[in-house]
């Protein structure tokens, strides 16, 4: 009776430590293989991969921008007549670039160096595949304007582009004069580089449409290259217009609004002594600690307002989150709805001229500070189509972040490079 219970134990024992040698090996392959997929040289590979698909976005983004131009001069040149391809392809890459941006936003530190090479690479076949779309649009389109278009009729074309450019451009000085006689320096720096910019472009773009004007005239040469290097510089020249314009314009949308950003500031100070008031003696001492600190410094920024406004909105508009964020919970959500409604326009404005300021570094850096810019203007759109101001508030206040993220990007970009 008792053979069978050790014939059993004796075909047990070898078996249980069989199978658990087994799950103990599994077990550390699973955790030696997780290891592994999480070590510093996966981790460098899949930055590697992330790099190469930000490249990649990058090339789309330029080739994107330069389309955009295209399509709007065939349009407003030849009466809409020219290949469609073009169109469909700006379509097509502007869909595929905008996906591209979010997935590349999501991959962060924490993201796995295997989800990190799986995204990268789909972002790099999306790219590429834009990409060479816009290619072969262009071509086609090339193909159209040599079969429909003379040199000649292209090079008349383009000095009447020049020549609505430079009258649009007008006088930067006087722009210029209008700001220094106002407001400190550092107020239009961008204003002015941007001035130079534009009249150094027009001075190019004229010397080089005279080139293609000249090789137009003669059957033995050709005008390409002069007309294709004229037409990049008027581009250039357009965007450093837009920049004049759009830095002339935030400065003196600032220096009308400022005043009342300091006093809706202060008034929402005085909220917030209300607030103090209801709060334990704890709270209270440390909200009003808060309080001296933001006063004390809105204060010293008060004394700048007229000379250097958008610093001073920029500054008021911190100050407001940082009294929202001491003010935590222990408002009433009318007061809340409120206060939202008095910081929105100086949040706005202050995330405006961060986005401004960043555009010109931006289109110049890599991916980082492209995608970092794009989330910007969508946040920035978001603050100014919410109904609801605290929500409206909480991204315009991102808008800023994002945007002030992306010219440090920027910047380090271009440290690196040089």
């Amino acid at each position: 009776m008792n053979g069978a219970p050790e014939s059993l134990w004796q075909w047990a024992v070898p078996a249980l430590i069989v199978f658990g040698a087994a799950a103990l090996l599994a077990s550390a392959s699973i955790w030696a293989l997780r290891r592994a997929r999480r070590s510093p040289r996966a981790r460098a590979a899949a930055e590697a991969e992330r790099t190469a698909a930000g490249s990649a976005l990058v090339r789309l983004d330029d080739a994107v921008a330069e389309l955009d131009i295209e399509v709007g001069l065939s349009g407003a040149l030849y009466d809409g007549t020219a290949p469609t391809a073009l169109r469909r392809a700006r379509m097509t890459a502007q869909h595929a670039r905008d996906e591209a941006f979010a997935e590349f936003r999501q991959l962060d530190a924490d993201t796995h160096p295997d989800e990190v090479t799986r995204v990268s690479r789909r972002i790099r076949a999306r790219t590429d595949a834009a990409t060479a779309a816009i290619a072969h649009a262009r071509t086609e389109h090339a193909d159209w304007m040599d079969a429909n278009v003379t040199a000649t009729a292209q090079v008349r074309a383009a000095q009447e582009r020049w020549a609505s450019l430079r009258d649009q451009i007008g006088d930067p000085q006087a722009l210029l004069d209008e700001l220094a006689a106002r407001f400190d320096a550092s107020e239009w720096t961008d204003a002015a580089r941007a001035a130079t910019d534009a009249h150094a472009g027009l001075a190019e773009a004229e010397r080089l449409l005279r080139d293609a004007a000249e090789r137009a005239a003669d059957p033995t040469r050709s005008a390409l290259a002069a007309l294709t290097r004229a037409e990049r510089t008027i581009r250039r020249t357009q965007t450093a217009a837009r920049t004049l314009e759009e830095n002339h314009r935030v400065v003196l949308d600032a220096a009308d609004a400022v005043a009342g950003q300091v006093e809706a500031a202060r008034g929402a100070l005085r909220q917030a002594a209300t607030v103090r008031s209801g709060l334990e003696p704890a709270d209270a001492e440390r909200l009003g600690a808060q309080m001296r600190e933001i006063e004390a410094a809105l204060t010293a920024e008060e004394r700048h307002a007229l000379r250097r406004p958008t610093a001073t909105v920029v500054a008021v508009a911190r100050l407001r989150d940082r009294l929202d964020l001491a003010l935590g919970d222990a408002r009433t959500a009318q007061q809340r709805l409120r206060g939202a409604r008095t910081a929105l326009p100086g949040t706005l404005a202050a995330a405006r001229n961060a986005i401004a300021h960043a555009a010109p570094a931006v289109a110049r850096s890599g991916a980082d500070a492209r995608v970092r810019l794009a989330t910007a203007e969508q946040e920035l759109a978001r603050a100014r189509g919410a109904d609801d101001p605290v929500a409206a508030l909480d991204a315009a206040r991102r808008a800023l972040r994002d945007a002030e993220d992306a010219s440090a990007l920027a910047d380090y970009d271009r440290l690196t490079r040089g």
